[in-house]
Formats: structure tokens, sequence, C-alpha cells
């Protein structure tokens, strides 16, 4: 079906308003609702929060005079739920409040909906029209997309080099993070902590830096921390065991919980990446953020899980070094290239995601 350029506009809002809710509601997908009455909005809303109310139950009780609603159309960038979760199927909802048109952008891949949502309405007598901004609205919920289709979460590596390509100095006089990027660089790292789930890093990164992996420098919910730690070295009192946040260690030891830590045992003689995904997988873990040192990095590259890259480039040189992961398997060119104060941010984006 083809589509006008105000749909697109009210499809764009409604990527616009859900992607607010990035970083709360996890696991449920990001989702932007608009009402619009003679190609006006009336009503919009979006998924705040994991429990809370869905965008269509916010946009529909946003609309002062109810009476426009069986004249109006339904904007939603993902396909309305059909099933009982926390919260009433919005399949309900649409229908109960007189709306007979509704224009969705993608059907939603969990298999408690897919499609039945829009063959639900459809049998009530709304009218559905559904495959609108499609890219744009697969780019919004890859997270949600990547975990149901892939059976593991969206994986982003992130690391800072220098200009001639170092990590860190060979060798540190303390175990303290050795700044390559500037303020602006670290405060939208902590940005990006904030949007997703969960972080990982080895236990030589734990050991050299004792790296809090918060968000300190932005407003947001700390991921989830993950290390990889076999042997269990790094001592209890580092920074990344505080308990304001869930930590799990992956252990060659046996599993077990203590506390806010949780201990999973994993086979280091065979595939680790494998087993970790797995395991976050089934914990319902949708996004990871790799922060680890060049070793642990490497392995995800090397391994082709990973569908984001970001590297900022600092200003400062080493001349000798920790070297950089080796990119040469990324497109020569970073997918996008943005200047942060004199910092350099280059983006990858990885197609052939295994």
């Amino acid at each position: 079906m083809k589509f006008g350029m105000s749909a697109s506009k009210f499809m764009n809002k409604c990527i616009a308003l859900a992607k607010q809710g990035l970083g709360n509601t996890y696991p449920n997908p990001l989702v932007g609702c608009v009402v619009v009455h003679n190609k006006q909005v009336i009503g919009s809303g979006w998924h705040q929060k994991s429990g809370g109310p869905h965008a269509e139950v916010h946009a529909i009780r946003s609309v002062s005079d109810h009476s426009l609603l069986s004249d109006s159309t339904l904007y939603v960038n993902l396909e309305p739920c059909s099933h009982h979760g926390k919260t009433p199927p919005c399949t309900d909802l649409i229908i109960q409040s007189g709306i007979r048109h509704v224009v969705v952008g993608i059907q939603d891949p969990f298999e408690k909906v897919n499609g039945r949502g829009i063959q639900i309405l459809r049998h009530a007598g709304v009218r559905v029209d559904i495959g609108i901004e499609v890219d744009a609205c697969r780019e919004l919920n890859k997270r949600f997309v990547t975990t149901i289709e892939k059976q593991r979460p969206f994986i982003i590596l992130k690391w800072a080099e220098t200009t001639d390509g170092f990590l860190a100095p060979r060798t540190k006089t303390t175990n303290e993070p050795v700044w390559i990027s500037n303020i602006l660089s670290r405060t939208l790292a902590h940005q990006w902590r904030a949007e997703e789930q969960s972080i990982l890093i080895g236990k030589q990164t734990a050991l050299d830096d004792n790296p809090e992996l918060t968000t300190r420098l932005h407003k947001g919910t700390s991921p989830v921390r993950l290390l990889i730690d076999p042997k269990e070295q790094v001592n209890r009192k580092a920074k990344l065991f505080n308990p304001d946040q869930k930590v799990v260690v992956f252990t060659a030891n046996k599993s077990r919980t203590e506390g806010h830590i949780e201990y999973v045992a994993i086979d280091f003689s065979a595939n680790v990446l494998q087993q970790i995904l797995r395991t976050l997988f089934q914990k319902g873990i949708q996004s990871i953020m790799v922060e680890g040192g060049s070793i642990t990095l490497q392995n995800f590259i090397d391994s082709g899980l990973w569908d984001e890259a970001r590297v900022i480039v600092g200003q400062e040189k080493f001349g000798d070094g920790i070297s950089a992961p080796n990119t040469s398997s990324f497109s020569a060119k970073p997918n996008t290239t943005t200047t942060l104060e004199g910092d350099v941010l280059k983006k990858w984006v990885n197609s052939q995601a295994h």
C-alpha cells in the first residue's frame, strides 16, 4: 500500500515519542502512538516503563474529546499487543474506543503477537494498514527485534583509542582509567550506557582500571554489569561490585548467587561468547555494550558477533601501548563520522552480524 507524506509524518512522530522510553522499557519494545483527526494530532503517548500503560493507552487517554475517536486514525510504530501481560491487550482498548482506522509501522515479531493484534482488529471491523517507515521502525526496536530473530542480545562494541591507535599505555602506576577522550565524549558514552540493558568487560580491564561502569555523567539507570572472570581474581571491593546494580560474573567455578552478585559457570574450553550470549538471552537481556579491553573486543570482532561499533578517536598520542582492536574486517569507511569538540566518533553497522 502507498502512504502519503502526512502518514509518514505521523509515523515519524510515533518514533520520536517512542525514543523517550529508551533504557526504561526493557524487556518491552519502544512504542509511540498518535491519534489524528482531520490531519491534526489530538492525542499522543509512548510506553514509558515496563509494567506501565502502553503507548496506545496514553494516546487514547490524552484525547480530550472522545466523541472524535470514531472519526480518527491511530498511528503506532509497532503492532498493538493482543495478549494479557502485565497490562491488558491494547487491541481491546482500541476496539472499545471506537477508533475505526489504525496505521501500523511494522508487525510485532514476538510470538504472542506476530500478526494476531492486526487480525483481531480487522475481525472487529477496524481498518488496519501496515508497512510505513519500516526501516525506521525496525531501527528503533533493533534490540527487541534482534533478540527475537537471532536469539541473542543486540551487541554494541565501544572503545576509545589514541590518534596513533592505542587503547592504553603499556604500563600504569595506578589501577585507574587513563582518559583518551574528552568530557563531551565521556558524557555521551554514559548516555549510551543508560540506553543499554547490560555492560560487559573482561577481568583484565577490571584489574587494570577498576571502572565503575555507571551512568554518573548522565541521568539514567546504570546497566547490569557483566564480568568475564574465570578464576574470580577481581576483588569483591572493586567498584563494579557496588550494590547499586546487579552484577553477573562468568566463572569457571560453580554457579551461585551472593546478594546482588550472580556467578554463572561456563566452560572456558568451549565457545565462551556463545555461552555468555545464550545465558543473557535466557535472562531476557536484550542489549549489551562491550567496553572490555583489546582481547575481549577482538574476540567479538573475530566471531562476527557485533551489531554496532562505536569508536572514539581522542586527541592523545601514546607512541606505544596496548593496541586498539584490529578492524580490518570492518567496512573501509564508517557508516557515520561525527566530531565531538576535537574527538572523532566513528560508527560502524554490521550488516553481516552472526
